[in-house]
């Protein structure tokens, strides 16, 4: 048991009072990172300022202005709830997802496991960054997801079934310009095509740059809730991009785009 003075106040604390702040603390910070960049991040941090004002003037026993704040803490609660109902439902989801072992792949960060990369393996990464550096030095516009559990509920319009081995000539075709099924995305699972011009959902986040086109925002939308990784190639510029949780990394150099390839396939990442 710990036991802290505060202005002439004692306050007993014990480990699982510490351990209960610690976890509060860490899904403040969960959240927080769920709504960054949205529009619910002023209401969010208003509401957090709101309680910790109650919770100080509760302890300084100021009995006024602890029953006023009271009354909008319990009113804010059900604000919370309305305003944030999208990131709660997915939230919720995420925690019934029957493959959340393998999601988070705990087993292969363990030291004792290796993976090493098969015959097939090396032929799909080479497949691809082949296919990624033509694309990229003929400024060709191109978006691919990879996914260990790729689920046709996650898409409104998942695009043409294809269930094909990965090759560079057909990326290459696909997002060729006078192809039908060039500003889609291709879903890969489990080293095959599923699917080929796919519409996946749009990022809204406010902190990706506002000079991205649609491609960058949906290369970012399918990764804000789901564990999918997506590789995007400019039309403009012809730079390699990748999204991984929400955020967007730009302008990757060729040598960090063909380890990002090696770690996706491999399953590293």
């Amino acid at each position: 048991m710990l036991l802290i003075k505060l202005y002439g106040h004692k306050i007993d604390y014990t480990i699982t009072d510490i351990i209960d702040l610690l976890l509060v603390i860490i899904l403040i910070y969960w959240f927080y990172k769920r709504i960054r960049g949205t529009l619910g991040i002023n209401m969010f941090l208003g509401m957090l300022v709101i309680y910790g004002t109650y919770l100080l003037v509760r302890f300084l026993k100021l009995d006024v202005l602890t029953e006023l704040l009271g009354h909008f803490v319990s009113a804010g609660v059900i604000a919370i709830i309305i305003v944030f109902q999208p990131e709660i439902r997915k939230f919720l989801l995420s925690l019934g997802n029957v493959n959340m072992l393998d999601r988070y792949k705990i087993f292969r960060n363990l030291p004792f496991y290796k993976k090493r990369r098969t015959r097939q393996q090396e032929t799909t990464i080479k497949e691809i960054n082949q296919a990624l550096e033509y694309l990229s030095s003929n400024k060709t516009g191109a978006l691919i997801v990879f996914t260990d559990h790729f689920r046709l509920q996650d898409l409104h319009n998942p695009g043409v079934q294809l269930q094909s081995h990965i090759s560079e000539k057909l990326l290459e075709s696909i997002f060729n310009k006078n192809s039908p099924l060039h500003d889609g995305a291709v879903i890969i699972a489990n080293q095959r095509i599923i699917y080929a011009g796919s519409v996946l959902p749009v990022s809204e986040s406010l902190e990706l740059p506002e000079r991205i086109g649609l491609r960058h925002r949906s290369a970012v939308g399918i990764t804000e809730n789901s564990e999918a990784i997506s590789i995007v190639v400019s039309e403009e510029s012809g730079n390699i991009s990748f999204a991984k949780n929400g955020i967007l990394k730009q302008n990757l150099k060729k040598e960090d785009v063909e380890k990002l390839i090696h770690d996706i396939v491999v399953g590293k990442i």
